[in-house]
């Protein structure tokens, strides 16, 4: 198993119906494939001073889980998962980090 997990950064602040879209957009999107396990997605919970803190400082974590890293490779050529992302991007511009790992636990 691979786990492909992406700390998702707005620029600007969302508003919640706006964020609860956009996770649930890119659920669906990544389901839509038929190569991914399980999609889950999470707020961040800020905590008080972290805006001080030179790093990207999530809006929200999305995780996917794949069988390997062929699997992650073509949910990522999915049709219409990049015209996706392009719409989000012209909308709500955010900036993404992400990590492919083994399960943590």
């Amino acid at each position: 198993m691979v786990n492909h997990t992406m700390i998702v950064s707005f620029d600007q602040p969302l508003p919640d119906a706006d964020l609860d879209q956009y996770l649930a957009d890119i659920e669906k999107a990544m389901i839509d494939t038929g190569l991914v396990r399980s999609v889950v997605t999470r707020r961040h919970l800020p905590v008080p001073g972290e805006e001080a803190i030179p790093a990207l400082i999530a809006t929200a974590i999305v995780q996917v889980t794949v069988v390997d890293r062929d699997a992650l490779a073509a949910a990522f050529r999915a049709p219409g998962l990049h015209e996706l992302i392009d719409r989000w991007q012209a909308r709500h511009p955010y900036q993404v980090a992400w990590a492919n790992h083994e399960p943590l636990a």
